[in-house]
């Protein structure tokens, strides 16, 4: 598993680590250039943060409910809807809300030693996908794909995460990344 990650950290076109603050307001973007044309940003193509927040909410009822989750998820937390936006808003070009008011090594310390299994990672991709969908988020493939990515590579750092028993043994990132539009990816976060 830890090879698959590192590996992910070398695909430098599928996302911009930039850790800088983040005007999401002027996000007409993914940058120009090798990825292509200038677009809309995954933020702004989502419905902005009404929408991701819609998202967010759909998704942890679901994960709330779900019995293969139900030991990652055992009570509703009363701003964890807010923090899952903030966290995707930050990385698809919205506001950097996330870094600002929690940052990263809260991400980190939130799944310390929740082991989590490869049933569990792959229900909380499914149970987000779907949520997708019944949120009324796009559906085009394109963003579809660059969500599926997204949740992918994420939930492979929080498992990884999860196992770590020290500092030495947690995925390298260390800031939220940012998700760029994958042009001719299949949105497995291998294309």
């Amino acid at each position: 598993m830890a090879e698959n990650l590192s590996n992910e950290g070398n695909k430098s076109n599928k996302r911009n680590k930039s850790n800088d603050s983040n005007d999401s307001n002027d996000s007409n973007d993914s940058k120009g250039g090798e990825d292509g044309p200038r677009r809309e940003s995954l933020y702004d193509h989502a419905g902005g943060e009404e929408a991701l927040h819609r998202l967010e909410e759909v998704f942890y009822t679901k994960a709330l409910a779900d019995p293969v989750l139900r030991t990652l998820f055992p009570h509703r937390q009363p701003h964890h809807v807010d923090h899952l936006t903030w966290f995707t808003a930050e990385s698809f070009g919205g506001p950097d809300r996330f870094t600002r008011e929690l940052g990263f090594a809260h991400l980190i310390d939130v799944h310390r030693n929740l082991k989590i299994t490869d049933e569990q990672r792959e229900r909380f991709a499914a149970l987000y996908l779907e949520s997708l969908r019944e949120a009324g988020l796009p559906d085009d493939e394109p963003f579809v794909g660059a969500v599926r990515s997204h949740i992918e590579f994420g939930t492979r750092v929080a498992q990884q995460n999860s196992h770590a028993t020290s500092d030495d043994e947690l995925h390298p990132l260390r800031e939220v990344p940012r998700w760029q539009w994958q042009e001719g990816a299949e949105g497995s976060g291998t294309g």
